[in-house]
């Protein structure tokens, strides 16, 4: 693999941990090009997983300020 010191440098750039950054990095320098994919792509699933949570907590942010423009919109017309 081309830079292999990059690879480390780039895992905690992706929001990787010390050491899963540092684990997946001695995989590659042992060689074990596979298995530091699998780590990756592990790694990978972990922040989409935290990305999807991410947005089903702003789907609910969204979902009370709507509702808390209306009420005022309607306490507005009420008035």
């Amino acid at each position: 693999m081309e830079n292999e010191n990059a690879v480390k440098s780039n895992l905690l750039d992706a929001g990787c941990s010390d050491q899963s950054a540092a684990w997946v990095d001695q995989l590659v320098q042992a060689g074990r090009l596979s298995d530091a994919l699998h780590e990756m792509k592990v790694i990978r699933c972990d922040l989409m997983e935290a990305l999807h949570q991410s947005q089903r907590r702003v789907d609910c942010l969204d979902y009370l300020i709507r509702k808390t423009e209306k009420e005022i919109i309607t306490d507005k017309e009420r008035r």
